[in-house]
């Protein structure tokens, strides 16, 4: 079956006088140019059984297209590995419409079927922006200012409703405001409390009655918040991004509506609490929750069913797939409202700086989701970085893991009079893989401190002999690490017994 009717488009060589990289960028703004030039782009090769279903499918909606036959290109093979780099897909059919990314065949057939794909077609090729973010957290603050950097013309969108008492957030999310900073900073607000018990064994003397007052804290700790949430906008600013404090919520395909809230009344919570010890619940409905536990994705309220994204309608987290794509081609979701994801702040950044470069051809890298390292901020710190015992024993099996453990006594707990058997070390290792250490997890001072130069260390295939090889900072929390030697399963006492 011979193909339908299409525009041929060209791209040739840059020629022998350009080579390299350079030659490389010339095909990448050649095609990029196609992709911005043409309502329907077709990468296809002239032989493809499948490329020839997408044009006729086209064909059969009356619409014009133009097409790119790879095979019958100059150095074709160098041109699709540029394509794969724009599109992150390197198979034909590669189709583009209104510079919105389809996908292959499967995805324009099942784009087609949903109505998707009709009304791609319909939208104007004219965009205010070439990327809006809602949500100006940690993760949307970093693809923002890497799109720009990119040149691109972005919009941020950031609005959380006050709480009954009047509160209200500034820009930079759960992270800023409510989240990793106050946290830390009342964190040590606990352990300057902790260290002044401490120095009378040390030899210090005070008559003076010590007192905390929290008010002195909270401001302080919200004065510095402030000047963070000032610090984003201005950043945003001086890179040219267009932020606004409203609402963004989607009404169609690219098309999204802004709103400055109105405060008003709270609303009415329904609170619904259930027996851990029987049957009976207990309901009611409040306008203030005094506790509440965990954080609900706000996802129900932007209109993403009008453009059909789908959510877990369990939880409210997104669905995506490995490079953080929804269902809908266009739109895409990075942070704390991902699906099967962790819920950290780094991790935000990290997807979404890599988001921005994939979106817009500057790189293939994807956001790694192994091997994490986070950190507890409770009185004493837990810090861990791959999997749990539990997970790595429904991963490798038991009887493949070898694990080293052992209670510790920190050096500075001791004229303390601190217990000896509080602080634990643990390393989960493969044992069919060089003993690569596949789980690290630390229970002590400073833990997120010893924990992220561990996380490096796994990042590269830390083994077991490499702890063993590495010489200890004496006296340090983290030497524990290449002393360990008690393993789980040789059943031996871990316990402390003094000096």
């Amino acid at each position: 079956m011979s193909s339908p009717p299409g525009r041929r488009a060209r791209v040739s060589s840059p020629g022998t006088s350009r080579q390299g990289s350079d030659a490389r960028e010339e095909v990448r703004r050649r095609l990029k140019d196609l992709i911005d030039a043409n309502r329907v782009m077709i990468f296809s090769k002239s032989y493809c059984p499948h490329s020839t279903r997408v044009k006729e499918l086209f064909s059969s909606l009356g619409v014009d297209y133009n097409i790119l036959e790879l095979d019958q290109v100059e150095d074709g093979a160098n041109v699709q590995e540029v394509l794969k780099e724009i599109s992150n897909q390197k198979t034909v059919p590669n189709i583009f419409v209104n510079k919105v990314h389809v996908g292959g065949c499967d995805r324009t057939f099942q784009a087609h079927h949903n109505g998707l794909l009709q009304k791609l077609l319909q939208e104007d090729l004219a965009h205010d922006f070439d990327l809006i973010i809602i949500g100006g957290g940690s993760g949307g603050l970093s693809c923002a200012k890497e799109a720009a950097n990119l040149g691109k013309k972005v919009m941020v969108l950031d609005f959380v409703v006050p709480s009954p008492q009047g509160s209200s957030w500034g820009l930079g999310g759960t992270c800023v405001n409510v989240g990793c900073i106050p946290k830390k900073l009342m964190h040590q607000a606990a352990l300057l409390g902790q260290a002044l018990q401490d120095s009378r064994r040390f030899g210090w003397e005070y008559n003076q009655q010590v007192k905390h007052n929290w008010e002195v804290m909270t401001e302080a700790i919200q004065n510095h918040i402030s000047s963070l949430n000032w610090g984003y906008r201005l950043t945003l600013r001086e890179k040219g991004v267009t932020y606004v404090n409203a609402y963004g919520e989607f009404v169609e395909l690219h098309k999204i509506k802004v709103q400055q809230m109105e405060k008003g009344s709270p609303g009415v919570l329904k609170v619904v609490a259930k027996s851990t010890e029987g049957p009976e619940t207990v309901e009611g409905t409040y306008n203030t929750v005094l506790l509440a536990i965990g954080r609900d994705s706000c996802t129900r309220k932007i209109g993403l069913e009008k453009i059909g994204v789908k959510i877990n309608e369990k939880n409210g987290k997104i669905p995506v797939n490995d490079v953080e794509q929804t269902n809908v081609p266009h739109v895409y979701a990075i942070g704390d409202i991902l699906e099967g994801k962790p819920e950290l702040t780094p991790v935000a950044i990290q997807a979404g700086k890599l988001l921005a470069r994939r979106l817009f051809g500057a790189s293939l890298e994807k956001c790694d989701y192994v091997n994490i390292p986070t950190t507890v901020f409770t009185p004493l710190e837990y810090g861990c970085c791959g999997l749990s015992e539990e997970k790595a024993i429904e991963v490798y099996k038991k009887e493949n893991l070898e694990v080293y453990h052992t209670l510790f006594w920190p050096l500075e707990w001791t004229v303390a009079g601190r217990d000896n058997n509080t602080c634990y070390a643990k390393i989960i290792c493969n044992k069919f893989d060089n003993e690569r250490v596949v789980g690290f997890h630390l229970l002590g001072p400073n833990a997120g401190e010893i924990t992220q130069g561990f996380a490096a260390a796994m990042k590269c295939g830390l083994t077991k002999q490499l702890l063993n090889d590495t010489i200890g900072i004496h006296p340090t929390c983290g030497e524990v690490f290449t002393t360990l030697e008690i393993t789980k399963s040789s059943g031996l006492e871990i316990t402390q017994k003094g000096c």
